[in-house]
């Protein structure tokens, strides 16, 4: 009798091991590129579709796309109501993500073993790439979109307010790449970089899943003459 129940239970231990293995997590979206070249002339946002030329603050390299809701810190970050920072700090939040905020100088959170800031002009396309993490499917909202806030003035980050009157575009989040793993299918979107003086701006990336669940990515962009 001992033998039967603790086969059983090896069983079943065994199948939600599988079911557990097997069923893709649901996590949350960032911002994995900020200016996606593509490679053959037409929009797609897959691997060998592009090549990422900018990225945000304090990026790693050589993480595999979708993979970074499982660092430690994840880099998905929620805001904790609508005067949180607007970029993850590494401490507040929901969900805290990883550091995101303004480097003195900016350059210092980017090269080495970080992606590269990004470099444009006004009038310029740019193209931001994110993973759809589960949130791209039937039965998810159409009305999900991505907003690009892009500060009018440089210097330090403004506060959430501010860049919220500084919507540049929204885009669809479920503007995706088909795939076979719904948390890994590539998603992306472009606009066109607005007027502004030369200099270093603060770019964020943002999104709301549910109401009032806000989730924001932040990089630099260096506009040039």
């Amino acid at each position: 009798m001992f033998f039967k129940i603790s086969a059983c239970t090896l069983l079943v231990i065994s199948a939600l091991a599988l079911f557990t293995s097997t069923t893709p997590v649901d996590a949350h979206s960032w911002a994995a590129c900020i200016d996606w070249r593509f490679k053959h002339g037409k929009e797609a946002w897959g691997d060998d579709d592009g090549e990422c030329m900018g990225f945000a603050r304090r990026f790693p390299l050589g993480k595999g796309f979708a993979s970074l809701d499982h660092a430690n810190p994840g880099r998905h970050y929620q805001q904790d109501g609508d005067h949180a920072p607007a970029c993850s700090d590494g401490e507040h939040g929901k969900d805290v993500g990883s550091n995101e905020t303004r480097a003195d100088p900016p350059e210092k959170a980017y090269g080495g073993k970080y992606g590269a800031m990004t470099v444009t002009s006004v009038g310029k396309k740019l193209c931001v790439r994110w993973p759809a993490k589960n949130h791209a499917e039937e039965n998810e909202s159409d009305k999900l979109m991505v907003l690009i806030n892009l500060a009018k003035e440089g210097g330090k980050d403004p506060s959430q307010d501010v860049l919220t009157d500084s919507l540049v575009v929204g885009i669809p989040y479920k503007n995706c790449d088909k795939g076979p793993v719904p948390d890994e299918r590539p998603c992306g979107g472009c606009f066109t970089v607005p007027s502004r003086a030369p200099g270093i701006y603060t770019l964020q990336w943002r999104w709301m899943l549910n109401k009032g669940e806000w989730y924001t990515s932040c990089a630099d962009i260096k506009i040039e003459a």
